[in-house]
């Protein structure tokens, strides 16, 4: 077989590269995936009990005008709007995120703690540039908010100690503090619940996110698209794929969205200078344990979308009330409900995967969001081996070396693992993407959501 463009992976960036190709007139593709479905991290499941679940607390909030167009386009008005409604459980309560804007809720105490932190950081100012996330959450926000919630909370999400975590990544994922709204929620007893791009979201009214790259699948074409194809080689210099069943395929451009320390364990021209650098390149595992329960959410839950959890008494750091994003995500809404945990994991935050759901169970008591087992009625687990690309103080060096020297091959590696950059990992950036290598490839307009890392010295592609 023989393509012009081949594309590894039908998650979201690869079926927008290819819906893109479609859009273009461009018929000469194919999509590589191994699994017998689409969506990458974010498919959904139906467990046997009829409790669908998504690989995570996936919600849908854009910021181009084509995603929003194709979302329409994909699934028309079978869609849920909701208003964002995040909490912390923190020091047996929930305090409403964004923390620091909200501290008013704990005890004087700790609210106390939070508060002078935060007043010394801003007296301090920014003398000197910090070396690690860590050190920006402490100049930031103070050494109250960040020993209370921050720094024990990313570690619990990343599996990696901020200390070994670059912060220039942050944009728009951490909300920063402004003392005086802070003093001022405090004087006047005021909640703060607006901050952030994802306030309002918008969610599928059937089969969890899946359904949308199910949709997307389809308007890119089955023709398209071969499931169930494992890779077994690449060969850059000859432009050759060897699948695992023998076939081998010729591309003239390759899109992968395959984590990139995998894919480049593929190659057959890999030096052991790239080798090793791959090494560099941390991730987190996503575990996924979702409970079926029988009766309704407490009044308190009622209409929350998630929580989080920094403190050691449950393994997850994020709970999703996933029955309150659509009814259709448990058999009978009338009878039941569901939550959604993620725990993550690494070399340096190891989980025993054969316990985690009996461990979640545990927290699920132990942070009052269950008050028995007695209502469980279904149990699903799920293991995302790449999860989250971690932004380690290594990382942009790596990937500026090695994204400049695939692409001298005419490979072009992009998508939440594929780009390693989890600020532009959401569904719409990584939709975007592969969006933006068609646009650039076929029609030559810049890539703006991953422009090309700046050229590393390299003999990789020589």
């Amino acid at each position: 077989m023989q393509y012009k463009y081949l594309i590894i992976g039908a998650g979201p960036t690869g079926l927008g590269a290819g819906y893109r190709l479609k859009e273009l007139g461009e018929e000469d593709f194919l999509i590589l995936e191994k699994n017998d479905y689409p969506g990458g991290l974010s498919a959904s499941f139906t467990d046997d009990k009829g409790f669908t679940w998504d690989i995570g607390g996936h919600i849908l909030f854009s910021h181009y005008k084509y995603f929003d167009d194709l979302m329409d386009k994909a699934l028309g008005a079978d869609w849920i709007e909701h208003e964002r409604e995040s909490w912390i459980w923190i020091e047996d309560r929930f305090v409403p995120y964004p923390f620091q804007n909200n501290i008013r809720y704990l005890p004087k105490d700790s609210m106390w703690q939070c508060l002078k932190g935060l007043i010394q950081a801003v007296k301090a100012g920014s003398q000197e540039k910090p070396e690690n996330f860590a050190q920006w959450i402490n100049a930031t926000f103070g050494s109250g908010i960040a020993e209370k919630f921050l720094l024990p909370y990313n570690f619990k999400v990343w599996a990696f100690h901020p200390r070994d975590m670059a912060y220039q990544w942050i944009g728009e994922r951490v909300a920063v503090t402004d003392l005086e709204k802070v003093l001022k929620n405090i004087l006047y007893e005021k909640d703060d619940f607006s901050w952030g791009p994802n306030n309002t979201f918008k969610f599928p009214l059937q089969g969890g996110t899946g359904a949308i790259w199910h949709a997307v699948a389809r308007l890119t074409g089955g023709e398209h698209i071969k499931f169930d194809s494992k890779i077994k080689k690449i060969h850059p210099k000859k432009k050759k794929i060897e699948l695992s069943t023998g076939e081998t395929i010729d591309y003239e451009y390759l899109l992968s969205t395959m984590p990139l320390n995998a894919f480049v364990g593929y190659l057959d021209c890999i030096d052991s200078e790239f080798a090793q650098s791959v090494e560099n390149l941390s991730y987190a595992t996503s575990n996924i344990v979702g409970l079926g329960l029988k009766g309704k959410p407490k009044d308190e839950l009622a209409t929350k979308c998630w929580m989080y959890f920094p403190e050691s008494n449950c393994p997850f750091y994020r709970v999703t009330v996933f029955s309150n994003y659509s009814p259709n995500n448990v058999p009978d809404n009338n009878t039941y409900w569901s939550l959604m945990t993620e725990t993550s994991e690494s070399i340096n935050k190891p989980v025993n995967r054969s316990g985690l759901i009996e461990e979640t169970i545990e927290g699920l008591l132990n942070t009052k969001l269950i008050e028995s087992r007695k209502n469980i009625v279904s149990t699903w687990m799920f293991t995302a081996e790449h999860g989250y690309p971690v932004p380690t103080l290594k990382r942009d060096n790596v990937i500026a070396t090695l994204i400049p020297a695939l692409e001298k091959l005419d490979i072009y590696s992009r998508g939440r693992m594929g780009a390693w950059k989890y600020e532009a990992g959401n569904q719409d950036h990584s939709l975007m993407q592969g969006v933006e290598w068609v646009n650039r490839i076929v029609i030559s307009i810049p890539e703006i959501t991953y422009p090309l890392p700046s050229v590393a010295n390299s003999n990789f592609a020589k």
